[in-house]
């Protein structure tokens, strides 16, 4: 009986592999650090308002894999999406629907604090306000899955958008502009519409290669 091949396993979906494992070891730090220093660390990976201004590469990027609630469900809930959309879309494509998500995301969510505080709309603290966590690139994902994925993915991709949705309240305050319930509906548009491109752009592409004559032997 062969022994099946590592590479055959991970290659195909190499991107809801790293990111599952990034978030893993991000966690387990965070979970080595003293309170003092765990709280330091989030507030530094926090893509608030001022964040954003002073460092918005480093915030964008360690935000995506640092939570503060819900740890020990994270990883399920980033396997059930990450797995079905690299599954429909091939690695760099998941990589482009995801980053997107979370960073337009998060810059359309933030974008409308930073308005409301520069007109006396909420006080000047909200500058600071911790918004971290995986949900931006996860909600992208699903909608891909949900979309174009098989039944067994959709299938896997709605429950977990259904536990975001009852259990984590992620669309909550979206009538008044809450930065999370924002972050997500805008994270979940971008998926529908990135997510759809790129699928037919790739569905376009594989049906071009098979049908391709092959070089004479």
């Amino acid at each position: 009986m062969r022994r099946p091949d590592p590479r055959a396993i991970f290659k195909p979906y190499a991107v809801a592999w790293s990111y599952l494992a990034l978030f893993v070891i991000f966690e387990v730090i965070c979970q080595l650090l003293s309170p003092a220093a765990r709280t330091a660390f989030i507030g530094w990976a926090s893509t608030s308002v001022h964040n954003l201004r002073h460092d918005p590469a480093g915030s964008l990027v360690v935000s995506a894999f640092v939570t503060q609630e819900f740890q020990i469900a994270w990883p399920a809930l980033i396997a059930l999406a990450m797995f079905g959309a690299n599954r429909v879309l091939g690695n760099w494509r998941t990589v482009a629907v995801c980053a997107a998500g979370h960073v337009i995301g998060t810059l359309v969510s933030e974008g409308i604090v930073a308005y409301q505080v520069s007109r006396g709309l909420l006080p000047a603290a909200d500058r600071y306000l911790i918004d971290v966590g995986p949900s931006y690139v996860v909600v992208s994902a699903i909608a891909v899955a949900v979309l174009y994925g098989s039944w067994l993915i959709r299938a896997a991709a709605a429950l977990d958008l259904a536990l975001l949705v009852f259990v984590g309240n992620i669309f909550g305050g979206l009538s008044t502009l809450q930065v999370s319930a924002v972050g997500h509906a805008t994270a979940l548009a971008v998926g529908v519409a990135g997510g759809s491109a790129l699928a037919w752009e790739r569905r376009r592409r594989l049906e071009r290669s098979a049908v391709q004559p092959r070089p004479a032997a």
